[in-house]
């Protein structure tokens, strides 16, 4: 879909991809320490894909269940009981991405 998105020549929109690209890399910041706070804000902001995207991005970047549900602890004590449904989804995504042959 981003390819769909990107073939119309709209540069608010092109600038704003191009940003997020750039903010992922690796800088002072590891690009795993990048998607782990990732996450945890889309938890906090509640956006289920969102949550399915940086896990998956997480996953990609090596993030091992117990670094997940460290991130998932802090999403859940900066967000607040809210973030319960979400997580419940969230746990559910990983579960499905891990039970997928590699």
């Amino acid at each position: 879909m981003n390819e769909r998105i990107l073939e119309h020549d709209n540069q608010v929109v092109r600038r704003f991809f191009a940003l997020d690209t750039q903010t992922y890399k690796d800088g002072a910041l590891n690009l795993k320490t990048k998607e782990l706070l990732g996450l945890v804000a889309s938890l906090v902001l509640r956006c289920d894909d969102c949550i399915s995207y940086h896990i998956a991005q997480c996953r990609d970047a090596g993030v091992n269940r117990d670094e997940f549900f460290e991130a998932f602890s802090v999403g859940l004590v900066v967000g607040g009981s809210i973030v319960i449904p979400h997580l419940r989804r969230a746990v559910d995504f990983l579960d499905q991405q891990e039970a997928m042959p590699a």
